[in-house]
């Protein structure tokens, strides 16, 4: 622990003053999500604006606790850390309360617990601790199988819990493997697989095997390619066709009927005003009506007559893009970009492997959901759920990244102490 007179010392202020900047948009947003003239917020504890004060309150007490403390206490317990949550998301299986198709949740009275928000950060920390541990140019097999095992596990679980959207947040952390020198490979078998899922639910199969099997066969003939090289190639096209044929059976059997109507509605194929588009289509109303400066604070009437469901939470952005308009969204972006490359910034300059691939982690995280969430109120991605870290209304998730960022922050304070 930390002598009382450098509580502080070598904390980023920027990090803080940012996350605190944060904080106070999401506040805001959540207060006018939820504001009616009959309501008295501030002292409801019944209020979701309420509640935020609430989880407010127990994050910066979190956070406190966590600058105090010695960084190798999270060193030290990573792997317990990463264990514990393991047993939660595999206890919420069993015990949790279904909510909106997922089974993700704890019930405890008014208020509910989401341990796959708190897996992000034991996930980061078991990651780069083991990372820290083998760290070597050339990873063995049994090393790739380790790192791979630590981050499929839990994207396993939350898959079970029905919950795709946190669970696609646990393959953001190979982008932190490829920074440390992980073949980019995976990353593009990844994106190739997932274009070809996409085009087999939109083009008729037998016509889009014509059409890769046609580049194939150009790339055949103009390459001359030798004997192996022709076997190699027609593999790929059979395991291809394989794939294509098997598209069906993953979407329509092993997809949730409600993943499934949104990535129709995504993909154009189902339109439906009043059911599944109608989220939607309110929100890149609410978003489009704010013009260039907004309506103004409590003004937006997307958001006061609650046209917009789940506006406090994964469609908190909407009340941004109505009230504040394009200059304050674009000002949002700025805040919470410059956090992510903020957080870049320090990680780069860590002497400790551990609190590098950890501080990657933080931005990836960040990054992942500041991306996905923003993508699904404006149409460019499915709606999946997740949360936009900071801003949307939830103890858990607030909390949770509370503690992902300020753990990082406590090891980069430590930075010239730690040399491995």
């Amino acid at each position: 622990m930390r002598k009382a007179k450098n509580i502080f010392a070598n904390i980023d202020p920027l990090s803080v003053l940012l996350y605190i900047m944060l904080i106070f948009i999401g506040l805001t947003n959540i207060y006018a999500s939820q504001y009616n003239d009959d309501s008295n917020f501030i002292i409801d504890i019944s209020s979701r604006y309420g509640k935020q004060f609430y989880f407010i309150g127990i994050s910066s007490l979190i956070a406190f606790l966590i600058v105090i403390i010695d960084w190798k206490f999270f060193y030290s317990l990573a792997y317990l850390f990463y264990t514990l949550v393991i047993i939660l998301l595999i206890a919420v299986l069993f015990q949790g309360a279904v909510t909106g198709g997922a089974s993700a949740w704890f019930e405890f009275g008014a208020f509910k617990l989401q341990p796959s928000e708190f897996a992000k950060f034991a996930t980061a920390l078991a990651l780069a601790k083991y990372y820290n541990n083998i760290y070597i140019q050339k990873l063995s097999f049994y090393n790739k199988f380790n790192i791979y095992t630590i981050i499929l596990i839990p994207f396993l679980l939350v898959l079970l819990q029905n919950d795709l959207g946190t669970a696609l947040v646990y393959l953001a952390f190979l982008l932190v493997l490829y920074r440390e020198g992980l073949s980019g490979n995976i990353l593009i078998y990844g994106l190739l697989i997932g274009i070809l899922f996409i085009l087999t639910l939109l083009i008729e199969k037998i016509m889009l095997i014509c059409i890769i099997g046609g580049i194939l066969l150009v790339i055949i003939i103009l390459s001359q390619k030798k004997k192996k090289e022709l076997i190699f190639i027609v593999s790929i096209f059979v395991i291809i066709i394989g794939f294509i044929f098997s598209v069906n059976y993953i979407f329509y059997e092993i997809l949730s009927p409600h993943h499934r109507t949104r990535s129709n509605v995504w993909l154009g194929k189902e339109i439906d005003p009043h059911g599944a588009s109608y989220n939607l289509i309110q929100s890149k109303i609410a978003i489009g009506s704010g013009g260039l400066t907004g309506k103004g604070f409590l003004n937006g009437t997307q958001t006061r007559f609650d046209f917009v469901p789940e506006q406090s939470t994964d469609f908190i952005f909407c009340t941004v893009g109505e009230e504040w308009g394009f200059l304050g969204s674009l000002l949002f972006f700025i805040i919470f970009i410059g956090l992510i490359l903020r957080v870049l910034f320090l990680a780069e300059r860590q002497r400790s492997n551990f609190s590098r691939i950890y501080g990657y982690s933080v931005a990836i995280i960040l990054f992942f959901h500041f991306l996905i969430n923003i993508g699904m109120t404006i149409g460019l991605v499915p709606v999946i759920g997740i949360p936009l870290p900071f801003i949307s209304y939830g103890g858990s998730s607030l909390v949770g990244f509370t503690i992902l960022l300020f753990i990082f922050l406590n090891l980069d304070s430590y930075r010239l102490q730690i040399l491995r």
